[in-house]
């Protein structure tokens, strides 16, 4: 007997939930100190920064034909 999938949704959007971590990760590097550590975060804030907005252009309907 094979085991079913639990296919759930997620409660937020993928635009939502890369929106909080962006914020979250944000938050935590102005919290730190200069390093490493901070670039590291500030650069994954940056990285969900992008893929927000590839996200967004890419669920877009594109140009529209004029009515």
């Amino acid at each position: 007997m094979t085991k079913k999938r639990n296919r759930t949704r997620p409660a937020l959007s993928l635009q939502e939930r890369l929106n909080k971590f962006t914020k979250e990760a944000r938050a935590a590097a102005m919290k730190m100190p200069a390093g490493s550590e901070r670039r590291t975060l500030l650069q994954k804030a940056r990285d969900g920064e992008a893929a927000a907005e590839m996200e967004r252009l890419l669920s877009s309907p594109g140009p529209q034909e004029p009515k």
